[in-house]
């Protein structure tokens, strides 16, 4: 089954709630960056957090960047999603040894450490809203609770999980994002917080095979939900050969000239994805002439 986002709401109208089906898209991920179990979870965990954000942009043609900057060896961690929650991203050092809390249990926080979480929110206008927070815990998921709650004022409920199999591939990802709305009683908040607490740890529940709405509707027990949307998502890199040449000519007339007069094919990889580029010292030089 191809990875799923699924937007809801309660019928009371407190409560709005996101849930991914990731698995997919998180095993790209792995298979791209060559990630360890470790730097896997935490990739997987930022990528699912990425898109669910994403897809509540408001902006068609926006995006959203979610950076997690730690001191601990996994390095900068960083995901963008597009509005329709398809993402990409990458960690600086995909193959950090093995870290567990206990046998089976990866230890996310010890290998993201302490630093910072950033949002960038790109909606299309003439500067970018950007926001950043502390990292609680390096967990990723209750660094985005405490973001919401300390940058955006927002009560929200995050839950991420990535199940690594023994043959270190993606068993299962995925998660959910649930916020109260402006004037919710007490009672919803009560009500919210016992489904949250009833649920548990979200990875046992992605590992039964419960898909993004059995999610919601577990978490939000008691709850009437009322499904807004249900779409595909995908691990997608939006760079071209185009991009990329761009991105050469921006060095200037200089740094091309010195290239082309090296007399070797320069190989310009993507740091999202697996695509690779290539410029001959005669395609260098007809960049040159475009400046």
């Amino acid at each position: 089954m191809s990875d799923q986002i699924v937007r809801a709401m309660t019928k009371d109208g407190f409560v709005k709630a996101s849930a991914i089906a990731s698995t997919a898209l998180v095993e790209r991920a792995r298979q791209i960056h060559k990630t360890f179990p470790t730097a896997t979870a935490a990739l997987g965990r930022t990528l699912s957090a990425a898109s669910m954000m994403g897809d509540l942009q408001k902006v068609d043609d926006g995006s959203l960047t979610l950076q997690i900057r730690g001191d601990g060896p996994l390095g900068t961690i960083l995901a963008v999603s597009d509005a329709a929650g398809n993402v990409r991203g990458y960690v600086a050092n995909p193959q950090i040894s093995l870290l567990e809390k206990y046998r089976g249990k990866l230890d996310v926080g010890a290998a993201v450490g302490r630093g910072m979480l950033t949002v960038i929110r790109d909606l299309r206008m003439k500067e970018p809203y950007i926001g950043s927070v502390e990292l609680a815990t390096g967990e990723i998921a209750e660094d985005v609770t405490a973001y919401f709650a300390q940058s955006e004022q927002i009560p929200t409920a995050c839950a991420l999980g990535v199940l690594v199999d023994v043959d270190q591939s993606v068993r299962a990802a995925g998660g959910y994002l649930i916020q109260l709305l402006p004037g919710a009683p007490d009672a919803v908040i009560d009500r919210l917080e016992a489904g949250v607490q009833k649920a548990g740890a979200v990875t046992p529940l992605l590992s039964r095979g419960m898909g993004p709405e059995e999610l919601l509707r577990t978490v939000l027990d008691g709850f009437e939900l009322e499904i807004l949307r249900t779409a595909p998502v995908a691990y997608r890199c939006y760079c071209s050969r185009d991009r990329v040449a761009a991105t050469l000519i921006s060095l200037g007339r200089q740094e091309l000239r010195e290239i082309a007069e090296g007399g070797e094919t320069i190989r310009v990889g993507c740091q999202f994805c697996d695509a690779d580029y290539a410029f001959t010292p005669e395609e260098v030089r007809s960049l040159l002439e475009t400046i």
